[in-house]
């Protein structure tokens, strides 16, 4: 008598934990769904890059908005700025390439070059293999993990953890390790939904003395 009741108090418990427990296409599904829902957004991040082959590791916090269709801003600590305009996507990195300013016809299509949620979220399920990678509290809020890995071999990361949060289905954790082995792990410490957002906060103005580039690709952030 005992054992059964061990055994239905195991199965009462159980129940609850599977009906929240999601599958890999389930979260990422929610999550693309709550991306097409903005139509703006705005982002606190901090991120670190580890390179294995130096061992060494910078860290930086930053800010991204975003704003449909094309509106696009990412501005770190360190000075480095990558904005588009509506036309244009301007890239500044003084902390590894000081005094050039890279510029290049931006459209959306790109868009995954520099937005991180777009290189997740573009149909995800066409390019990459989706696998479930557990649950996690990030930031105080509780979240289920996705591995993506790129089903072509030319893309621009190897492999990727997303966690998306249970709540509101935003990316609140990424970690994302290239083909050189250069890993990004990067924590959104503060997300605003549909904020207002002026068309001046994605302008760019090339600094005294830089050098613009032109290029006709998209260049990996």
């Amino acid at each position: 008598m005992r054992k059964l009741t061990y055994l239905a108090a195991i199965a009462f418990v159980a129940v609850p934990l599977a009906a929240r427990a999601q599958n890999a296409d389930a979260v990422i599904d929610r999550a693309v769904a709550a991306y097409a829902s903005l139509n703006s957004m705005r982002a606190e991040f901090r991120q670190t890059l580890t390179n294995p082959l130096t061992g060494s590791s910078q860290t930086t916090n930053g800010v991204i908005l975003r704003k449909k269709p094309n509106l696009l801003s990412i501005s770190f600590e360190s000075g480095d700025r990558v904005a588009a305009d509506g036309s244009t996507l301007w890239v500044y990195l003084p902390s590894s390439a000081p005094g050039q300013v890279m510029r290049m016809p931006y459209t959306g299509a790109n868009a995954s070059s520099v937005d991180p949620a777009d290189q997740f979220l573009n149909s995800p399920r066409t390019r990459f293999t989706v696998t479930s990678a557990g649950t996690a509290t990030v930031g105080g809020r509780a979240t289920h993990a996705v591995t993506l890995v790129p089903k072509r071999a030319n893309a621009a990361f190897t492999s990727a953890k997303v966690w998306i949060d249970d709540n509101d289905s935003s990316i609140r954790q990424f970690d994302v390790e290239t083909a050189s082995g250069l890993q990004r792990h990067v924590v959104i410490t503060s997300f605003v939904a549909n904020p207002a957002l002026s068309r001046s906060s994605f302008g760019f103005a090339v600094p005294k003395g830089a050098k613009v580039v032109d290029q006709t690709a998209g260049a990996v952030f």
